[in-house]
């Protein structure tokens, strides 16, 4: 067994089981390690596994025929990805890269069947997560739909700045654009637009969050 019953306890696919369920479930999870830039997951190919982060980072993504990408989520840890055709069957609808060292575990298609068969009580789990993710579907297409492209990079380093706890990801202009359906120079003029209104400092590639009130309105959320 790969993966700790603590991190698989913090999984909310297993949040609440007993002790027996976590270890038959961990039984059948296996560990796998990339470097920053390697593919985990390719749109197209069949899908095998459901995984989650248990260190570092990783994003899910899906390029366009003339090679733009659009970044959905940054996967951390305790998170998990490729979920939907897992459970839906099919192939993969994005694809999954490290976004620098990570370690993920996984647990595979046939596996997860036979467990949530076994162990009813993960179908409840099951659903929540399934939930949460449609939820960011839904926020991520108002964003894209309503929010003029200063106020999504605003809601964007209110979610991605670094905080200090080494696990969020420093992202790049490009990367930055992509997760907002922009362009890298329009990420820019943003990040410009919002040091003038006093909402943060740049300084040396790194954004310094200096009003947290300010970057929270020019995001538009509570």
């Amino acid at each position: 067994m790969t993966a700790t019953l603590d991190f698989i306890s913090s999984v909310p696919y297993f949040a609440g089981l007993d002790g027996p369920v976590l270890k038959a479930i961990g039984r059948h999870v296996f560990e796998r390690k990339a470097e920053r830039g390697e593919i985990l997951l390719f749109e197209g190919h069949p899908t095998d596994a459901l995984y989650f982060v248990v260190a570092g980072a990783v994003k899910v993504f899906k390029t366009s025929a003339d090679g733009k990408e659009q970044i959905f989520s940054i996967i951390r840890p305790g998170d998990s990805f490729n979920d939907v055709p897992v459970f839906s069957g099919g192939v993969n609808l994005t694809s999954a890269e490290a976004l620098g060292p990570v370690v993920v575990n996984g647990i595979k298609k046939t596996d997860l069947e036979a467990v949530i068969r076994e162990y009813p009580q993960l179908a409840q789990n099951v659903i929540r997560v399934l939930s949460r993710k449609v939820q960011e579907l839904v926020s991520l297409v108002e964003d894209l739909s309503f929010r003029h492209v200063t106020g999504r990079v605003a809601k964007m380093l209110l979610e991605y700045a670094g905080d200090g706890d080494g696990e969020r990801p420093r992202l790049t202009q490009q990367e930055m654009a992509a997760m907002i359906g922009t362009a890298r120079e329009m990420v820019g003029r943003s990040l410009k637009s919002l040091e003038e209104e006093g909402a943060i400092r740049v300084e040396r590639n790194r954004i310094i969050i200096t009003d947290l009130a300010a970057l929270r309105e020019l995001a538009g959320v509570a």
